[in-house]
């Protein structure tokens, strides 16, 4: 078949974000995108609009479970009246240190996934259920999973892994890395200026940065989990071990209770004690300190791993910010860069505010980008790639 139209799904732990795309080998076109919001929780949300924003769909009810939302965004999709799907492609969040490459969805593969959700528990579990109830509605439909994970596999053993006994690497604790298909996305866009000692910076509620040699991994900031790494959202990226084993010993938390703090109390929500979301501390930094404390530690912990991650390319051609943050946030680009100039970055404060893409000046000599990334196109174009070849 020549042609499929691909919707892509994206679950989250209370969301479901989706875009549909029609594939040819030379004709990539979103045809719509929506979401639903806060599944399982009251008050739910979801929209859905055409590719060309032509149509505009919203609703608002409650959805019990990821399946409900699957069968609200195929419905939404029918009203639209557009193309039914021929084929689904899942971002998975984890694929542990088999799956290195997209895969065509099985029972056998389910059950696999299904071991790994200790790995990554506010993620996959709801992704499991997204294929599912594809499954249940659809059962025809050819359904792909494209791991998160999979970029970082290429990384050299040296940055994979911890400096633990050699079985736990045997039982597969190692440093995965994650927000591999926005790496992928963006090793595209850049095209030939990808061969060279390249920092991506993903910057979102979740986030991370991955550095990439004449387009093969080097290393990035997450590990285990997409809880390591530098501060975020409301995660507290790496710390300490001693402070957990702080409060297990001392303060007697439990570990659903540390598992709360450092992915749903910390971080940029912690520090500020107010909101995880970077446009409301920026708007509030003039009157707020610790909405302002929150932003200059968020921006320290950024340009310490560039740092870091640029010491393990020997150097720095391309520095690129994505992500919600970092393609919007140009406050944030503008003080991280600052400290930077010792390894030649130095921005086009002009340029950075319109977020115009080099925002670097001209006496540069490191080309500082900014590109939106873009997961649900790298993800139907695996899904297109996988059943026509």
């Amino acid at each position: 078949m020549g042609m499929h139209y691909v919707l892509c799904l994206n679950s989250g732990s209370s969301s479901l974000k989706y875009a549909l795309y029609r594939m040819a080998h030379e004709d990539e076109t979103q045809l719509a995108q929506g979401a639903v919001e806060r599944i399982g929780l009251e008050g739910g949300n979801m929209w859905v609009r055409s590719g060309r924003g032509a149509s505009t769909i919203t609703a608002k009810r409650d959805f019990a479970d990821h399946r409900a939302a699957v069968e609200a965004a195929f419905g939404q999709l029918e009203a639209l009246r557009l193309a039914k799907p021929t084929a689904v492609g899942h971002r998975i969040v984890h694929g542990g240190v088999a799956h290195m490459e997209p895969e065509v969805v099985d029972r056998p593969l389910i059950g696999e996934l299904r071991k790994l959700v200790p790995f990554a528990p506010l993620h996959l579990p709801s992704e499991i259920e997204g294929i599912e109830a594809v499954a249940g509605r659809y059962p025809e439909l050819a359904q792909v999973a494209c791991f998160d994970t999979a970029f970082h596999r290429r990384m050299p053993e040296l940055a994979q892994r911890f400096p633990l006994p050699g079985r736990y690497w045997e039982e597969g604790l190692r440093r995965f890395g994650f927000h591999g298909l926005s790496y992928e996305y963006v090793l595209g866009a850049l095209g030939r200026a990808a061969h060279g000692r390249v920092l991506i910076a993903h910057l979102g509620n979740g986030a991370s940065m991955a550095a990439v040699r004449d387009g093969l991994p080097v290393d990035t900031t997450m590990g285990f989990t997409p809880t390591g790494g530098f501060m975020m959202g409301t995660r507290s990226g790496d710390m300490d071990p001693g402070v957990l084993l702080y409060l297990m010993n001392e303060r007697g938390y439990a570990g659903g209770q540390i598992e709360s703090l450092v992915n749903d109390q910390a971080g940029l929500l912690g520090v500020s004690g107010s909101s995880p979301d970077m446009r409301t501390l920026l708007a509030r930094r003039e009157n707020d300190p610790r909405a302002a404390l929150a932003i200059d530690m968020f921006c320290y912990h950024v340009r310490k791993s560039i740092g870091a991650l640029t010491a393990t390319l020997g150097g720095l051609d391309t520095l690129v910010f994505t992500g919600g943050i970092g393609e919007k946030a140009a406050p944030v680009r503008s003080v991280v860069c600052r400290g930077l100039s010792h390894l030649g970055v130095l921005l086009d404060e002009g340029r950075n505010a319109t977020h115009a893409d080099p925002a670097s000046s001209s006496e540069s000599a490191v080309a500082v980008r900014i590109i939106p990334t873009n997961e649900d196109l790298v993800i139907a174009r695996h899904t297109f790639r996988l059943l026509t070849r």
